[in-house]
């Protein structure tokens, strides 16, 4: 039935009031943490990262630490100089960032990246069980990971910098094989809301094409009830599997998925995988970040940083401590 046409009165008061609802809405989207669709995202001035984008540089990444104590003529320092000069992600751990100083941490590094015009990359990694007991076990309880998670995303949404937020490497890979799945989700799901913020893209840590099956990483992805409110998954992290597997790997969690997008770990990945993921000997950088993407993988990435160690495990040192003969492994064939 065709609706009949308002009074010009009545159209007035109506015109007024949905102004009146749309400023009351505008403030509190700005005065309240928002909970943000993906829908709300895609509206937002902001574009995904992609292949040419210009990817942060961290000055404090141990890589220029390293390059910085020592000697010009010793190889490790020649590679730690080399990998400090490259884009890369920025991990948030409680270990090394606590509640209370994490946020002006996110706000320090968003400046930088300001500076160099450039898209920031965080890894929020402090899960309660984190990483099951194995390599990288720690976390926090579930009340201070909430609250850490919030200053996090309260310094992100302050800073308005393009920044792509990779949340929790092998979290939900990890899940069936871990207690309390249910919990863990739980989690999963307050960190992502948490950590919504207008020019920022987040992915929430999928798995790697050496894991499990992409049928099953989608339904365990899709438990967590988030997929509306994430740019897409990230693949390969902290792994070493080849460009090719994860594309095509990528592209088919994302068809089951309804076409999540995806960023792939390329940073250590150059002369592939021998099916050990703990240090395995014989690596090489990957392409550099932003190097390459397509409609479904935005882009590549260098999301674990080359030369920090995997674990206490094949000859290194405890995960993230810095291993001077992996950087100079990793590198041996740069240029």
């Amino acid at each position: 039935m065709r609706q009949s046409r308002p009074r010009r009165g009545t159209a007035r008061v109506a015109g007024a009031a949905a102004t009146l609802i749309a400023g009351a809405v505008a403030v509190l989207l700005v005065l309240t943490v928002p909970v943000l669709t993906n829908a709300y995202l895609r509206l937002l001035p902001f574009t995904a990262a992609g292949p040419g984008t210009a990817f942060h540089v961290p000055s404090g990444s141990k890589a220029a630490d390293a390059a910085a104590s020592g000697t010009t003529d010793d190889p490790a320092t020649r590679a730690a100089a080399y990998l400090a000069t490259q884009p890369e992600a920025v991990w948030l751990t409680p270990e090394a960032q606590p509640v209370d100083t994490v946020g002006a941490h996110v706000t320090a590094l968003a400046a930088e990246a300001r500076s160099q015009d450039a898209t920031l990359v965080l890894v929020v990694y402090g899960l309660p069980d984190r990483d099951c007991g194995n390599q990288s076990a720690g976390g926090l309880d579930p009340a201070a990971y909430d609250t850490w998670t919030r200053a996090i995303g309260a310094a992100v949404r302050a800073a308005e910098t393009p920044t792509v937020v990779i949340v929790e490497p092998d979290a939900v890979a990890l899940a069936p094989d871990c207690d309390g799945m249910t919990e863990r989700f739980a989690h999963i799901a307050t960190a992502v809301t948490n950590l919504q913020a207008r020019t920022a893209w987040l992915y929430l840590d999928g798995g790697h094409s050496n894991w499990r099956p992409a049928s099953e990483m989608a339904r365990l992805i899709e438990r967590i009830g988030v997929t509306h409110m994430i740019r897409g998954v990230a693949t390969n992290v902290s792994n070493y599997n080849t460009d090719a597997a994860e594309v095509m790997y990528a592209r088919t969690l994302s068809a089951a998925l309804g076409g999540l997008h995806a960023v792939i770990d390329t940073s250590r990945n150059g002369a592939g995988a021998t099916g050990e993921w703990c240090n395995p000997a014989g690596r090489l950088v990957g392409a550099r970040s932003g190097s390459f993407g397509d409609d479904i993988v935005d882009a590549n990435l260098w999301i674990k940083p080359p030369g920090e160690s995997d674990g206490a495990c094949n000859g290194g040192p405890a995960a993230g401590r810095w291993w001077p003969e992996s950087a100079v492994e990793l590198t041996r064939d740069v240029g």
